[in-house]
């Protein structure tokens, strides 16, 4: 698939490119990013280039995996990352993804990761025909949690030691995402996108996440 960006009234979303593995590499430092991730720990400046050099790129050209930049509109800095991972083919009657994010400390409680969400799972919906979107978190993750929670995503319940992390099998907390769960959104705010350089008009997504 060709890669694809997006805007809201803040942010734009975007593939990652070479140049962003610095800021990738310095968001990932704080400790609560591979606490509640799979980005490995410690975390390198070889994790960040290979990340954003070959992970993303290849999950683009597979149809697989979506990694967007999280950058702001008004600077340009990595607000953070947005990622959705097909969960079965979007071709078959199953139509699932699942949506992952993290934001950069300093970038935490203004809004924009649900901002940023909202864009991404509203496309994934109309332009990639997925019908059924869900949220894991490890159990304990509020912060993600309550970004699920504004986004409109209904908890499910808790897959019991369904997670493997350090050699511990820990709870998963589990929620769905329907398209019939999005409020009606008026044809002049939809998110527009592109598959080239050119910056789509900014979309008021009011508010956004985390």
């Amino acid at each position: 698939m060709k890669p694809v960006t997006l805007a809201t009234e803040h942010l734009v979303l975007r593939p990652f490119e070479p140049s962003d593995a610095p800021a990738v590499h310095a968001a990932c430092q704080e400790p609560d990013i591979p606490r509640w991730t799979s980005v490995p720990s410690p975390y390198g400046v070889e994790d960040a280039e290979q990340f954003v050099g070959t992970v993303v790129p290849e999950g683009w050209r597979d149809d697989t995996t979506y990694n967007f930049a999280v950058v702001s509109r008004a600077d340009g800095s990595l607000v953070g990352a947005m990622g959705l991972v097909r969960l079965a083919q979007l071709h078959t009657p199953e139509r699932q993804a699942e949506l992952g994010y993290w934001t950069a400390k300093e970038h935490r409680g203004r809004g924009h990761t649900v901002e940023a969400a909202r864009a991404v799972v509203r496309w994934a919906f109309r332009d990639l025909g997925v019908e059924r979107m869900e949220w894991h978190a490890e159990a304990g993750n509020e912060g993600s949690r309550a970004v699920a929670r504004r986004l409109g995503f209904r908890m499910e319940g808790t897959l019991r030691a369904k997670l493997v992390r350090e050699g511990i099998r820990r709870d998963v907390w589990i929620g769905s995402l329907l398209p019939s769960d999005l409020p009606v959104e008026p044809a002049e705010a939809a998110a527009s996108a592109t598959t080239g350089t050119r910056l789509p008009d900014a979309t008021p997504y009011l508010p956004y996440p985390g």
